[in-house]
């Protein structure tokens, strides 16, 4: 009797054990990844800089800055979707800054009818610096005769729009209206479903135990 339930139980706490050690892998991760977001969410929430001379993506993403200049009315639209809202776009303008650079602005959420016009006009930005990761295999090419695009692309768009590559999402504008709804930079699209990983296996354990149990009652009952 011994000799035949002793690798089962051996096999069955094996089993259990490396699930639960997976799981405890998942909480570790999860409170490294809440202390990345943490420092993201300070680092958007930092009062405003100047626009660095030569902003880096790794050093600077998601740096806030507060820049001035002139909505050249050059810009494109990136279909999107709002909860609560619908459908539209977000307006990227082309903005010109005093010191001859071209960079571009998220303006914001235009609501689909609410016209395809990139506004114009003296503006002052305060936002964030952002090179968003969205394109993907599935992501349709854009349609560059309409000025329509699918993804935030920022090397691509800054091509197409003859702008440095550097994309300001911007959290408020004042001067020109600009028709769109700002929608400021959160941490909200990054994932972190490590809890729900962490459940998944120590649930995973669980049921193991269980079938393990199972296994041996069957085993002595067939003994019996």
């Amino acid at each position: 009797m011994t000799r035949r339930l002793t690798p089962v139980l051996i096999f069955g706490l094996a089993g259990a054990a490396i699930l639960i050690a997976l799981g405890i892998w998942q909480i570790q991760r999860l409170h490294w990844k809440q202390a990345i977001l943490a420092r993201i969410e300070a680092k958007i929430a930092a009062a405003p800089v100047a626009l660095p001379a030569d902003p880096d993506p790794a050093r600077d993403q998601y740096l806030p800055v507060a820049v001035s200049g002139q909505l050249t009315g050059q810009g494109l639209r990136v279909l999107t979707g709002i909860k609560f809202k619908g459908p539209g776009h977000l307006i990227v303008a082309v903005l010109a800054l005093p010191d001859a650079r071209r960079v571009m602005v998220d303006l914001g959420f235009r609501a689909e009818g609410g016209g395809t016009a990139i506004p114009r006009g003296a503006v002052t930005v305060t936002g964030n610096l952002v090179w968003p990761s969205e394109v993907d295999s599935f992501t349709p090419a854009p349609d560059l005769a309409h000025h329509l695009w699918f993804a935030r692309d920022v090397p691509a768009m800054a091509k197409a729009l003859g702008t440095a590559p550097i994309l300001i999402v911007a959290s408020r504008v004042a001067g020109a209206s600009t028709g769109a709804e700002a929608i400021p930079v959160t941490t909200e699209g990054i994932p972190n479903n490590h809890m729900q990983y962490a459940i998944t296996w120590f649930s995973l354990s669980i049921v193991w135990l269980g079938m393990t149990g199972l296994l041996l009652w069957r085993i002595t009952r067939r003994k019996d």
